[in-house]
């Protein structure tokens, strides 16, 4: 129903483009009679202006400076020399880097030989420019930066060049915005980024009035905001400290829950796709690999207390193992508390609570016993032939029955032997005659269709 409607709205959208394409046609001669008036030759004039006024290119940088977005800043100076840009503005928001000094160097010296003028902008309001990134004011043409904003511990110069004016009061050291400008850093009053565009030099603008008797300046240039694609997106994301520490943890968290439980596989492969994903991200980053094996070991001793269904020794020295890895895992970058808060607290509530508490009553193990399983009658969830899932006592488990017997989805199954996790099944009928007279109940627990 949702996919009707959706459709009847674009059906009637379409409608009312062909309605209106058909107006403009038959107004064609009141739009000629409308264009000899002062106002329409105003319009005319401001879009003949802008037509002329050329385009000034924008991209955001946020977040650390790694290899995606450092070949995103390289990429977009190239496309702003190659389409003629006025400009090309950084509106930067990050806080270190995790590339290499030759890689930050080269895209300084590409900044220093650019054709087109680079501009950085800091902001909007909160936004921090720290870091060796911060060396890109000193090959900008122009900087501005927002009230609340901050700029600065940018290191010792990578290349020679670089305008040390403004980059010897940052080399150690942050600035506010108010100190940038008495410092002669910023060359414009930018509290928005519109304000940084309507003075830049080359950009054209016009002064508007507003109905409260206001003048506003508003950039007759195009501006055109570059933007990274989705799936570089997805991996900046994911190289960032916090989303690969979380990434990690679930990853092997679902793991193990898919280890100790009879489902269908989904943790699992979530579990799989968060451990790549963060394996990109750890790559990425400045990462203590000793510190991901100590995470690593945590995970294997909290296996150890779940396959018994309580916590004992072995859940202990995973908290210990866990918290110590999480603390130290970055070299250089620091987890907020909030992030590691999260990752503790889940664990701890994971490990202590959740999978123990779901193995003793609805899964069992073998230090419980399950020999009560044999012979019990279930019914399959998909076809066994020959692994599949069957349904015991309202719980799920994989199960595996011989080639010469498949089992149909549906159908009624006999357990006749456990092996670890897996059930050994027969179909009710048609299946090995020794096994028949185990049985000691009848299928009067399973549910009707």
């Amino acid at each position: 129903m949702l996919k009707r409607s959706k459709f009847s709205a674009v059906l009637a959208v379409l409608a009312l483009v062909g309605v209106a394409l058909g107006l403009l046609g038959s107004a064609g001669s009141a739009m000629a009679q409308e264009a000899s008036t002062p106002e329409a030759r105003v319009t005319s004039a401001a879009t003949a202006i802008a037509d002329d006024a050329g385009f000034v290119s924008i991209i955001k940088v946020s977040g650390l400076i790694d290899p995606v977005l450092a070949d995103f800043i390289s990429s977009s100076i190239t496309k702003a020399e190659n389409e003629g840009a006025l400009s090309l503005v950084l509106q930067v928001n990050s806080t270190g880097v995790v590339v290499s000094d030759t890689v930050l160097s080269d895209l300084l010296r590409q900044m220093q030989s650019s054709t087109v003028p680079i501009g950085v902008w800091v902001g909007p309001s909160g936004s921090r420019f720290t870091g060796p990134a911060a060396q890109f004011v000193g090959a900008a043409a122009q900087v501005g930066m927002a009230p609340g904003t901050r700029l600065g511990n940018a290191g010792e110069p990578l290349i020679d060049g670089l305008d040390m004016n403004r980059l010897a009061p940052l080399i150690d050291s942050t600035v506010s915005n108010q100190e940038a400008a008495d410092l002669g850093i910023t060359t414009l009053d930018a509290p928005t980024v519109g304000d940084y565009l309507v003075n830049s030099p080359g950009v054209k603008t016009r002064e508007i009035t507003a109905e409260n008797g206001e003048t506003r300046r508003e950039p007759l240039t195009q501006v055109r905001f570059g933007q990274i694609s989705l799936v570089a997106q997805l991996m900046h994301t994911v190289a960032s400290p916090a989303v690969s520490y979380l990434l990690l943890t679930i990853g092997l968290a679902l793991i193990i829950f898919e280890l100790f439980t009879a489902g269908v596989g989904v943790a699992g492969v979530v579990g799989a796709v968060s451990l790549i994903l963060s394996g990109y991200g750890l790559a990425v980053l400045p990462t203590n690999w000793w510190a991901v094996a100590l995470i690593f070991v945590a995970m294997i001793a909290f296996a150890i207390d779940v396959q018994t269904g309580i916590p004992r020794f072995w859940t202990g020295a995973g908290v210990v193992l866990y918290v110590i890895g999480s603390f130290t895992l970055f070299d250089g970058l620091s987890l907020s508390w909030v992030t590691l808060l999260v990752g503790v607290a889940s664990v701890l509530l994971a490990f202590l609570g959740g999978m123990p508490s779901m193995v003793r009553t609805r899964f069992s193990t073998p230090t419980i016993g399950r020999e009560w399983m044999i012979g019990e009658i279930g019914r399959a969830v998909s076809a066994v032939n020959p692994d599949g899932v069957v349904q015991i006592r309202e719980a799920l488990w994989r199960a595996s029955t011989n080639r010469a017997t498949p089992i149909e989805e549906l159908d009624r199954i006999r357990v006749i032997g456990i092996d670890g996790l897996v059930l050994e099944v027969e179909p009710e009928e048609g299946g090995a005659k020794d096994y028949r007279d185990r049985s000691p109940r009848s299928g009067a627990d399973i549910p009707a269709e």
